[in-house]
Order: C-alpha cells, then sequence, then structure tokens
C-alpha cells in the first residue's frame, strides 16, 4: 500500500483577494511560503520519499519547499496537475462571479463542483489527475515511503470526487488528504488532521 498526500498549494495575493486563479500561473507570496515550511516541518516525522508538483508556480514553489526541507527529491512538476480553468469566472473575484454569473454562483455555494460557462470540464480535469497520479505513484512504487503531491484546490476536489465518490469542501492553502493505493488503485480519502 502506498500513500499519496495531496496537498494544495500554499497562499496567493490572488487567494487573500477572493479572486478564481484556475490555470493563471499567480505565485506564492510571503505567507504561502511559511505555510508550506510549516507544512514541511509537520511532515518531517512521516515516512515521505519524494515530493512532485503541478507546473504552475504557486504549486511548483510549495513542492520545492517541501523537498529542500525534508531532503528529498523533487521529482519534477507536471502540467496533469494544474488547476483547471474557470472559463468566465478565472481572474475574476467572488463578488464579480456573483454579479456576472448569480446562476453558476448559486450552483458553488450550495456544495456542487463549479461548472462554469468555458470552464475545464470535470472529466477531462479527473481524467488528466488520476493519470498523471497514478504514473507518479506508479514510478515510485519501490519506494514504499509516502509520496507528497502538491496540486491546487479545485482539481484536488474534482479528483476526489470522481475517482474515490466523495465530494469534499473546498481545500485551505497546504491542506492534505491522504489518498492510499493498493498498487492498481486509489481508495478513500482522508484528511491528514484527521490522522493526527
Amino acid at each position: 500500500m502506498r500513500l499519496l498526500y495531496l496537498v494544495r498549494h500554499g497562499e496567493t495575493d490572488w487567494n487573500l483577494e477572493g479572486r478564481w486563479q484556475g490555470a493563471t500561473d499567480v505565485p506564492l507570496n510571503d505567507r504561502g511560503r511559511d505555510q508550506a515550511r510549516d507544512l514541511a516541518e509537520r511532515l518531517r516525522y512521516h515516512p515521505i520519499g519524494a515530493v512532485g508538483a503541478s507546473d504552475l508556480s504557486r504549486a511548483r514553489e510549495t513542492g520545492e519547499i517541501i523537498a529542500q526541507m525534508l531532503s528529498v527529491p523533487f521529482v519534477g512538476a507536471h502540467a496533469g496537475l494544474r488547476e483547471r480553468s474557470y472559463g468566465v469566472l478565472e481572474g475574476r473575484t467572488r463578488e464579480e462571479s456573483m454579479a456576472l454569473h448569480p446562476e453558476v454562483w448559486k450552483d458553488h455555494v450550495h456544495g456542487t463542483l463549479l461548472e462554469a460557462p468555458g470552464a475545464e470540464p470535470h472529466a477531462t480535469v479527473a481524467s488528466r489527475m488520476h493519470e498523471t497520479l497514478e504514473s507518479l505513484t506508479l514510478a515510485h512504487a519501490d519506494d514504499k515511503r509516502a509520496l507528497v503531491v502538491v496540486t491546487h484546490g479545485g482539481s484536488m476536489r474534482v479528483f476526489l470526487d470522481r475517482t474515490l465518490g466523495r465530494l469534499v469542501p473546498p481545500v485551505p492553502n497546504v491542506g492534505v488528504y491522504l489518498v492510499p493505493h493498493d498498487g492498481e488503485r486509489f481508495s478513500a480519502a482522508s484528511l491528514l488532521d484527521e490522522q493526527e
């Protein structure tokens, strides 16, 4: 059984502004870097073998900080782990989204996965996330230690919903889900905080 630590990146200025980042490459801010260092300290006594990440800079830098602090290999940045695009909402604040697209926003508030016009379809996100995570997990199958993968809140939620049948609430910055892989498939996920 291989354990995957699925991590959302640290904070960005757009997170502070309540702005949909999506596939836009927004860097970490200083607090996001501190969050990455704090998470690395939390993981210090967990058996971690390697760290991978999305190729968007906010996730990549979060992963590089964690790998450096844990003295484990950073196994690359992968486009398949990117945040999903949010179509007409990308770059907009929550307030702008409510005003311009109230029906889409209503669905989001009621806990469904956001499906904005022009956004990357959920099935596409789930497929590329699953394929990339499976590839990373199997590539490091000989190392029984956990693999940390830094990605994005929206893509994490779609992956967990579509692959594991579990719709999770919005994931905070540096929130962590533990996802076991038995050598053939992923199984039920749980929050790291539930395990500590």
